[in-house]
Protein backbone atom coordinates (compact mmCIF):
# COMPACT_ATOMS: atom_id res chain seq x y z
CA UNK A 1 0.00 0.00 0.00
CA UNK A 2 1.41 3.82 -0.97
CA UNK A 3 2.98 5.83 2.23
CA UNK A 4 0.89 8.82 0.95
CA UNK A 5 2.54 12.31 0.91
CA UNK A 6 1.74 13.42 4.69
CA UNK A 7 1.67 17.20 5.27
CA UNK A 8 0.66 19.28 8.00
CA UNK A 9 -3.02 21.32 6.86
CA UNK A 10 -5.85 23.66 8.84
CA UNK A 11 -7.68 23.41 5.68
CA UNK A 12 -10.68 26.32 4.14
CA UNK A 13 -14.10 26.55 5.26
CA UNK A 14 -15.49 23.88 3.65
CA UNK A 15 -19.90 22.47 3.32
CA UNK A 16 -21.03 19.33 4.11
CA UNK A 17 -24.53 18.00 3.74
CA UNK A 18 -25.92 21.89 3.80
CA UNK A 19 -23.89 22.52 6.98
CA UNK A 20 -20.42 24.84 7.34
CA UNK A 21 -17.42 24.43 9.23
CA UNK A 22 -14.35 26.20 10.12
CA UNK A 23 -11.36 24.22 10.47
CA UNK A 24 -9.15 25.75 12.93
CA UNK A 25 -5.92 25.01 15.37
CA UNK A 26 -6.90 23.73 18.49
CA UNK A 27 -4.34 21.87 20.98
CA UNK A 28 -6.25 22.11 24.03
CA UNK A 29 -9.68 20.56 22.34
CA UNK A 30 -11.63 18.66 25.26
CA UNK A 31 -15.53 17.61 23.64
CA UNK A 32 -17.79 15.05 24.16
CA UNK A 33 -20.55 13.52 21.91
CA UNK A 34 -21.22 10.56 19.92
CA UNK A 35 -18.94 8.36 17.83
CA UNK A 36 -19.81 6.00 15.11
CA UNK A 37 -17.45 3.86 12.58
CA UNK A 38 -16.10 4.56 9.49
CA UNK A 39 -17.80 2.93 6.71
CA UNK A 40 -14.44 2.11 4.71
CA UNK A 41 -13.82 -1.74 3.97
CA UNK A 42 -10.67 -0.66 2.18
CA UNK A 43 -7.60 0.75 2.27
CA UNK A 44 -5.96 3.06 -0.02
CA UNK A 45 -8.18 6.52 -0.27
CA UNK A 46 -6.13 9.52 0.33
CA UNK A 47 -6.77 11.77 3.28
CA UNK A 48 -7.29 15.70 2.89
CA UNK A 49 -4.23 15.81 4.12
CA UNK A 50 -2.67 13.41 1.93
CA UNK A 51 -2.18 10.57 3.78
CA UNK A 52 -3.39 7.03 3.00
CA UNK A 53 -7.01 6.00 4.55
CA UNK A 54 -6.06 2.17 6.52
CA UNK A 55 -8.97 0.80 8.78
CA UNK A 56 -6.13 -1.59 10.18
CA UNK A 57 -4.44 1.55 11.81
CA UNK A 58 -5.91 4.11 14.16
CA UNK A 59 -7.33 7.24 12.44
CA UNK A 60 -10.12 9.10 12.95
CA UNK A 61 -12.34 11.93 11.31
CA UNK A 62 -13.26 15.41 12.81
CA UNK A 63 -14.39 17.83 11.43
CA UNK A 64 -12.50 21.15 12.05
CA UNK A 65 -9.09 19.84 14.06
CA UNK A 66 -5.72 21.00 11.98
CA UNK A 67 -4.42 17.46 10.15
CA UNK A 68 -2.85 15.28 11.76
CA UNK A 69 -3.85 15.75 15.16
CA UNK A 70 -3.22 13.14 17.98
CA UNK A 71 -6.26 12.60 20.37
CA UNK A 72 -7.23 10.53 22.89
CA UNK A 73 -10.47 9.20 22.51
CA UNK A 74 -12.23 7.57 25.91
CA UNK A 75 -15.57 5.14 25.20
CA UNK A 76 -17.67 6.44 27.93
CA UNK A 77 -19.69 3.60 28.33
CA UNK A 78 -16.63 1.46 29.23
CA UNK A 79 -14.24 3.48 30.19
CA UNK A 80 -11.52 2.16 27.59
CA UNK A 81 -9.10 5.04 26.12
CA UNK A 82 -6.97 4.86 23.24
CA UNK A 83 -4.53 7.58 21.62
CA UNK A 84 -5.39 7.96 17.63
CA UNK A 85 -4.46 10.28 14.50
CA UNK A 86 -6.77 12.03 13.19
CA UNK A 87 -5.98 12.65 9.56
CA UNK A 88 -9.71 12.95 7.84
CA UNK A 89 -12.62 15.21 7.87
CA UNK A 90 -15.74 13.96 8.55
CA UNK A 91 -18.78 12.84 10.00
CA UNK A 92 -20.92 13.63 7.44
CA UNK A 93 -23.77 13.00 10.17
CA UNK A 94 -23.91 15.99 12.32
CA UNK A 95 -24.80 14.05 15.20
CA UNK A 96 -21.48 12.81 15.28
CA UNK A 97 -18.63 14.08 16.73
CA UNK A 98 -15.87 11.99 15.41
CA UNK A 99 -15.45 8.88 12.55
CA UNK A 100 -13.70 6.01 14.38
CA UNK A 101 -11.03 3.68 11.96
CA UNK A 102 -12.58 0.23 12.27
CA UNK A 103 -9.66 -0.96 14.30
CA UNK A 104 -9.61 1.93 17.01
CA UNK A 105 -14.01 1.31 17.00
CA UNK A 106 -12.74 -2.73 18.19
CA UNK A 107 -10.42 -1.59 20.29
CA UNK A 108 -12.58 0.87 22.03
CA UNK A 109 -15.55 -1.71 22.08
CA UNK A 110 -17.79 0.67 19.76
CA UNK A 111 -19.76 -1.80 17.38
CA UNK A 112 -20.47 -0.41 13.75
CA UNK A 113 -23.75 1.31 13.06
CA UNK A 114 -24.25 1.64 16.72
CA UNK A 115 -23.39 5.30 18.27
CA UNK A 116 -20.97 5.41 21.43
CA UNK A 117 -20.75 8.04 24.12
CA UNK A 118 -17.36 9.48 23.89
CA UNK A 119 -14.91 12.58 25.59
CA UNK A 120 -12.48 13.93 22.67
CA UNK A 121 -8.79 15.43 23.86
CA UNK A 122 -6.07 16.71 21.89
CA UNK A 123 -2.91 15.86 23.15
CA UNK A 124 -0.95 19.11 22.64
CA UNK A 125 2.17 18.28 22.79
CA UNK A 126 2.35 15.06 20.31
CA UNK A 127 0.13 17.14 18.09
CA UNK A 128 2.22 19.73 17.68
CA UNK A 129 5.13 17.70 17.79
CA UNK A 130 3.83 15.80 15.11
CA UNK A 131 3.40 18.79 12.91
CA UNK A 132 6.58 20.25 13.08
CA UNK A 133 8.19 17.20 11.42
CA UNK A 134 5.87 17.77 8.55
CA UNK A 135 5.55 20.10 5.57
CA UNK A 136 2.64 22.90 5.80
CA UNK A 137 1.42 25.64 3.80
CA UNK A 138 3.71 28.70 4.51
CA UNK A 139 2.31 30.74 7.37
CA UNK A 140 0.39 27.87 8.74
CA UNK A 141 3.20 25.84 11.16
CA UNK A 142 1.68 25.98 15.03
CA UNK A 143 3.92 27.61 17.50
CA UNK A 144 5.74 24.70 19.31
CA UNK A 145 5.16 25.37 23.07
CA UNK A 146 4.63 22.92 25.83
CA UNK A 147 1.06 22.24 27.38
CA UNK A 148 0.55 21.56 31.07
CA UNK A 149 -1.00 18.06 31.29
CA UNK A 150 -2.86 16.72 34.33
CA UNK A 151 -2.29 13.12 35.77
CA UNK A 152 -5.13 10.80 35.63
CA UNK A 153 -4.63 7.38 37.45
CA UNK A 154 -5.03 4.47 34.57
CA UNK A 155 -4.46 0.95 34.30
CA UNK A 156 -2.70 -0.43 31.09
CA UNK A 157 -4.25 -3.24 29.69
CA UNK A 158 -2.61 -6.27 27.48
CA UNK A 159 -3.08 -5.79 23.68
CA UNK A 160 -6.33 -6.99 22.78
CA UNK A 161 -6.31 -10.35 20.79
CA UNK A 162 -5.73 -9.52 17.18
CA UNK A 163 -3.35 -6.70 17.26
CA UNK A 164 -0.50 -6.42 14.81
CA UNK A 165 2.13 -3.89 15.76
CA UNK A 166 4.85 -5.69 15.45
CA UNK A 167 3.69 -6.83 11.75
CA UNK A 168 2.86 -3.41 11.01
CA UNK A 169 6.50 -2.26 12.24
CA UNK A 170 8.43 -4.50 10.38
CA UNK A 171 6.48 -4.00 6.80
CA UNK A 172 6.88 0.03 7.84
CA UNK A 173 2.95 0.23 7.47
CA UNK A 174 1.79 3.31 9.35
CA UNK A 175 0.54 5.35 11.40
CA UNK A 176 2.71 5.00 17.25
CA UNK A 177 3.31 8.29 18.10
CA UNK A 178 6.76 9.60 19.66
CA UNK A 179 7.89 13.15 19.21
CA UNK A 180 9.81 14.31 16.43
CA UNK A 181 13.01 14.54 17.49
CA UNK A 182 14.37 18.17 18.31
CA UNK A 183 16.70 19.25 15.38
CA UNK A 184 17.16 18.96 11.70
CA UNK A 185 17.38 15.22 11.96
CA UNK A 186 13.68 15.00 12.95
CA UNK A 187 11.89 12.81 10.81
CA UNK A 188 8.75 14.27 8.52
CA UNK A 189 6.58 10.63 8.18
CA UNK A 190 4.70 9.59 10.61
CA UNK A 191 5.38 6.82 13.05
CA UNK A 192 2.64 4.44 13.98
CA UNK A 193 0.91 4.63 17.09
CA UNK A 194 0.51 1.96 19.68
CA UNK A 195 -2.55 -0.44 20.24
CA UNK A 196 -2.36 0.84 23.61
CA UNK A 197 -5.66 0.49 24.96
CA UNK A 198 -6.15 2.55 28.80
CA UNK A 199 -8.62 1.25 31.35
CA UNK A 200 -10.57 3.59 33.54
CA UNK A 201 -14.34 3.70 35.26
CA UNK A 202 -17.23 3.48 32.99
CA UNK A 203 -18.63 7.46 32.63
CA UNK A 204 -22.04 7.31 30.92
CA UNK A 205 -23.99 10.32 31.08
CA UNK A 206 -27.25 11.76 29.47
CA UNK A 207 -27.31 13.03 26.34
CA UNK A 208 -28.20 16.99 25.45
CA UNK A 209 -28.54 18.79 22.21
CA UNK A 210 -26.29 22.26 22.79
CA UNK A 211 -27.29 24.89 20.75
CA UNK A 212 -25.82 28.52 21.01
CA UNK A 213 -23.63 30.56 24.01
CA UNK A 214 -24.51 34.13 24.51
CA UNK A 215 -23.63 37.08 26.49
CA UNK A 216 -26.96 37.88 26.70
CA UNK A 217 -29.44 36.05 28.61
CA UNK A 218 -32.37 37.17 26.59
CA UNK A 219 -30.82 36.70 23.05
CA UNK A 220 -30.52 32.88 24.91
CA UNK A 221 -33.94 32.96 25.69
CA UNK A 222 -34.87 34.23 22.05
CA UNK A 223 -33.61 30.81 20.92
CA UNK A 224 -34.70 28.67 23.79
CA UNK A 225 -38.51 30.06 22.92
CA UNK A 226 -37.31 29.54 18.91
CA UNK A 227 -36.35 25.41 19.95
CA UNK A 228 -39.19 24.48 21.76
CA UNK A 229 -38.77 23.06 25.07
CA UNK A 230 -35.46 23.91 25.53
CA UNK A 231 -33.53 25.73 29.06
CA UNK A 232 -31.30 28.53 29.19
CA UNK A 233 -28.33 26.99 31.75
CA UNK A 234 -25.80 29.91 33.27
CA UNK A 235 -22.19 29.11 33.44
CA UNK A 236 -18.78 30.61 33.42
CA UNK A 237 -17.39 33.09 36.53
CA UNK A 238 -20.32 35.30 38.00
CA UNK A 239 -18.37 38.64 36.45
CA UNK A 240 -18.18 37.18 33.12
CA UNK A 241 -21.28 35.03 32.84
CA UNK A 242 -22.92 33.41 30.12
CA UNK A 243 -25.63 31.70 29.05
CA UNK A 244 -26.07 28.29 26.66
CA UNK A 245 -29.45 26.86 25.67
CA UNK A 246 -30.17 23.01 25.50
CA UNK A 247 -32.16 20.67 24.86
CA UNK A 248 -32.65 17.37 26.54
CA UNK A 249 -31.97 15.38 28.34
CA UNK A 250 -32.96 12.04 25.83
CA UNK A 251 -32.85 8.36 26.54
CA UNK A 252 -31.53 7.29 23.06
CA UNK A 253 -28.88 8.54 20.25
CA UNK A 254 -31.86 8.81 17.99
CA UNK A 255 -34.19 10.55 20.30
CA UNK A 256 -31.13 12.82 19.98
CA UNK A 257 -30.61 12.83 16.83
CA UNK A 258 -34.21 13.75 15.67
CA UNK A 259 -34.06 16.66 18.78
CA UNK A 260 -30.56 17.85 16.52
CA UNK A 261 -31.93 17.51 13.55
CA UNK A 262 -35.19 19.62 14.54
CA UNK A 263 -32.24 22.48 15.72
CA UNK A 264 -30.27 22.66 12.77
CA UNK A 265 -33.86 23.02 10.74
CA UNK A 266 -34.63 26.22 12.98
CA UNK A 267 -31.67 27.46 11.72
CA UNK A 268 -29.32 26.73 14.97
CA UNK A 269 -26.41 25.72 12.82
CA UNK A 270 -23.91 25.19 15.53
CA UNK A 271 -25.92 22.84 17.69
CA UNK A 272 -24.36 19.42 18.47
CA UNK A 273 -25.18 16.30 20.64
CA UNK A 274 -22.97 16.14 23.83
CA UNK A 275 -22.70 14.15 26.84
CA UNK A 276 -23.15 15.53 30.47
Amino acid sequence: MPAGEPRYVVGEPYRLRDLWFYPREDFGLVETGLASVAADARAGRRTPNGEVHDPAALMAAHRTLQLPAIVTVTNLENGRSLAVRVNDRGPADPGRVVELSRRAAELLGVAPGRAAQVRLAVDGNLSRSLASGLPAPEGSRPIIAAAPTGTVERESLAPIAGARQADRVREGRGPVVQAAAAGPERAAAPVLLPERVSQGPAMPGRLFVQGSSFTNRVAAQRQAARLGGASVQAFGPARQQEWRVRLGPFGTPAEADRALDGALRAGVSEARIIVD
